[in-house]
């Protein structure tokens, strides 16, 4: 299972920032996923982000740098993404990625056990 130690580590001191949340890290999608109050938030996928979004704001997100639409069983699964390192290199880009997650997952449902 390859993913970035670099991102994780940053994506972990981002998310410990944040109040009032629980943060599990978990091996998932060949990478690790940050499940944030038992709902996967977000994922390093080798040196790339996954990112669970609303998909109110496809549009928004798929004009982005870096990145690359979420394919399963050949179509396009809204909601998620991938983002290539070029797009969350610039801190305000790293943190634009992270807030939507992060406002996304109270209205997330979790998956069955």
């Amino acid at each position: 299972m390859a993913y970035s130690t670099a991102l994780s580590d940053r994506v972990r001191e981002r998310l410990s920032m944040v109040e009032n949340i629980e943060i599990e890290e978990k091996k998932m999608f060949s990478g690790l996923s940050f499940l944030v109050n038992g709902k996967m938030c977000i994922n390093i996928s080798h040196d790339n982000l996954m990112c669970r979004y609303d998909p109110e704001l496809e549009d928004e997100v798929s004009e982005k740098k870096g990145f690359l639409p979420m394919i399963m069983k050949g179509k396009q699964l809204n909601g998620y993404c991938y983002v290539e390192p070029i797009g969350f290199q610039k801190a305000d880009d790293f943190e634009y990625w992270l807030k939507i997650c992060l406002d996304y997952n109270p209205m997330a449902k979790a998956s069955k056990k």
